[in-house]
């Protein structure tokens, strides 16, 4: 059994381009970018054992490139969930849209396995 230990929330857009993807790629990093986790190197732990788990909130979950977020992170074994959220802003002047993507970036580990690599650390 899995148990969190770290989540991290961010937010990311396209101004211009109406690709859900990328602002969504963009709410990933913002999302990771102040983050580090130093378990996995005090304890010598291999950051493969790490599920990563990403929920991405858009306007328009079906025009998320799911596949090509996950190349974004670097390390565990990572999903991508696509869920309605976001905003979608219109100019009213142009008509032009601003997608707005929010994201939560959630890291589990086995609690045992931690145990037992601090009980050897």
């Amino acid at each position: 059994m899995s148990q969190r230990f770290i989540i991290e929330m961010g937010m990311g857009n396209d101004l211009h381009g109406q690709d859900y993807t990328k602002a969504a790629a963009r709410a990933i990093e913002d999302a990771i970018r102040h983050s580090s986790i130093p378990l996995f190197p005090a304890l010598g732990l291999d950051h493969g054992l790490m599920d990563v788990r990403v929920t991405i909130g858009v306007q328009q979950p079906d025009q998320l490139d799911t596949e090509a977020l996950k190349q974004g992170l670097p390390r565990g074994k990572v999903s991508v969930t696509a869920t309605q959220g976001g905003l979608d802003i219109t100019n009213p002047d142009t008509g032009e849209i601003t997608v707005v993507a929010t994201a939560a970036v959630e890291a589990f580990l086995d609690p045992e396995t931690v145990r037992q690599a601090a009980q050897k650390a």
